[in-house]
């Protein structure tokens, strides 16, 4: 493939470094994980936003978490159609290979993703309406969400449809038939979290209530 290209210098330096210092110090710790396989408590679900760092806000280490990231954190319903499913196949995975304890749908402010998908349902990026828009067709998992909106100013709504992807996804983590049984099991617990990006700050979903509190 010609157009592939070497990585840009500044990357190649950072990697150098990192073998040099962190993997130099840890090398036993990264072989045995190399030979041990992955055991991780828990999977995270997150944005692809770089400003979403998932490991740093729970410090944690390489082998703690399974992490899937896709656009606005998202599950898509459960839909064994025969057709190639990214999310889909990570929670299968997580949940019957791995068989995490835990599974976190993490959300998070000022959501480009969500953004567009309120945009988008209030006729204002008739781009993303187009079947040709890949952004749009994720962002119709949200669609329920956005139709669940009170009434309020655009700024409170988007904050408010952020969460709602969290309690999406959620909702539609259990129409997988292995999630429910795990779920029911005991086996797996779900939880939702939304992180402030500005104000380092963390809220979970409450089930009983059915609304966000700090952590």
């Amino acid at each position: 493939m010609k157009n592939a290209r070497p990585l840009p210098e500044y990357l190649s330096r950072r990697y150098h470094g990192w073998k040099a210092t962190s993997y130099a110090e840890n090398r036993s710790w990264y072989r045995r994980l190399a030979e041990g396989g992955q055991h991780p408590r828990a999977m995270v679900i997150s944005c692809c936003d770089s400003r979403v760092h998932v490991t740093s806000i729970f410090g944690a280490d390489q082998g703690e978490f399974f992490i899937h990231r896709n656009v606005a954190n998202l599950v898509p319903p459960y839909e064994p159609d025969g057709e190639p499913h990214g999310t889909s196949a990570a929670v299968e995975y997580a949940v019957t290979a791995l068989k995490v304890a835990h599974l976190i749908v993490l959300g998070h402010s000022s959501c480009g993703g969500v953004k567009g998908c309120y945009d988008m349902c209030s006729g204002h990026a008739p781009e993303l309406d187009k079947k040709s828009s890949f952004v749009g067709r994720w962002m119709d998992i949200l669609r329920p969400g956005f139709e669940r909106l009170e009434t309020g100013s655009d700024d409170e709504r988007i904050r408010a449809l952020e969460k709602e992807a969290v309690v999406v996804s959620l909702e539609n983590l259990l129409t997988f038939p292995f999630v429910k049984a795990a779920v029911d099991d005991d086996m797996l617990s779900l939880h939702g979290l939304w992180n402030d990006i500005g104000e380092g700050g963390l809220e979970y979903f409450d089930g009983e209530t059915g609304s966000f509190a700090p952590i």
